[in-house]
């Protein structure tokens, strides 16, 4: 499926700002099973100096400046992305990882190789999410034995998240302990991912935040508003033999073609769309708007022509 993305933030300032830097990382991933066939970043004032790289977790990441005084700035990302996510997994071998235990799990993590000592810092605790919380630790013990297929549980411990955590946007912030969210057992995506990671990394295994978009459906008879969607987060654990697995607890399903990857880190902390520093006094607000549906047939064929004769 080929989807256009179109995502908009906007900072309104009181009094201007004289001065910002900025991170942005808002540009899809391309990978086995998602393609970026397009992307553009359009920001307002026109930066002084911006500049994209990969960052340390293999995200695309875009700095910029604005050296002038501005009552508003405003960042607009468009993509294009193709979404196959047959194509990303192999069937016989995902059969096989979903059989892989919990302690066979344990033991491969002390090999020595490079891919398992990348994996091994997806165990450590993070900016956000510590692994001394006696309660979380409580509650992802009753899925995690250790003679469980780390799938199954894994599994199990997103069911029980959306079964037992109430989906409630604005009840927490991207400063609101993880405790808090436990114990209200309230949040919102990002919550509920980090939470996921805090319960896997606490038995001992690893579990990264994945940051992204998610297709949306009205209901039937409803047309879909423009600019209605907003960003998703989820949680991927990594499964021997077989590689990450993505799991999503605030929809209870296993992420396939209506969800759109844009970053991987240890937690929200590390991927928000949009962070930086500004230059300024009273009050500012933030809107936020993003559009997710699949692409016109004739943006389609555009596609495809401009990638054929690329290839010739």
């Amino acid at each position: 499926m080929i989807f256009d993305l179109w995502h908009k933030t906007k900072y309104s300032y009181e009094n201007g700002a004289s001065f910002c830097h900025n991170i942005t990382t808002i540009k899809p991933k391309s990978f086995l099973g998602q393609t970026l066939l397009e992307y553009s970043l359009e920001i307002t004032p026109t930066p002084t100096d911006i500049s994209e790289r990969l960052d340390y977790f293999g995200n695309s990441v875009t700095r910029f400046s604005i050296q002038q005084h501005h009552k508003e700035l405003i960042v607009i990302a468009r993509s294009k992305v193709d979404r196959n996510y047959e194509a990303q997994v192999n069937e016989a071998e995902f059969a096989k990882g979903k059989k892989v235990t919990i302690a066979e799990t344990k033991v491969h993590l002390k090999a020595t190789d490079s891919e398992i000592i990348d994996v091994r810092q997806f165990v450590m605790p993070s900016p956000l999410i510590s692994n001394n919380s006696e309660e979380i630790r409580a509650y992802a013990a009753v899925s995690f034995k250790p003679e469980r297929s780390f799938y199954e549980a894994t599994y199990e411990l997103m069911q029980r998240i959306y079964t037992d955590f109430d989906f409630v946007p604005g009840f927490t912030n991207i400063a609101t302990p993880l405790k808090e969210v436990m114990v209200a057992k309230k949040g919102v995506c990002q919550d509920f991912a980090q939470i996921a990671i805090a319960c896997v990394r606490s038995m001992g295994l690893p579990a990264k935040y994945v940051s992204g978009y998610i297709e949306t459906i009205p209901p039937e008879g409803k047309e879909k508003l423009i600019g209605t969607d907003a960003s998703h987060a989820w949680f991927s654990v990594y499964i021997p033999t077989y590689g990450w697995v993505d799991f999503d607890p605030t929809n209870n399903q296993i992420p396939k073609n209506q969800h759109i990857v844009v970053a991987h880190g240890r937690d929200y902390y590390d991927v928000p769309p949009l962070k930086g520093v500004i230059y300024s006094m009273g009050k500012n607000t933030m809107e936020v708007s993003v559009d997710l549906r699949p692409a016109k047939s004739q943006d389609i064929e555009r596609v495809i022509q401009s990638q054929s004769q690329s290839q010739q």
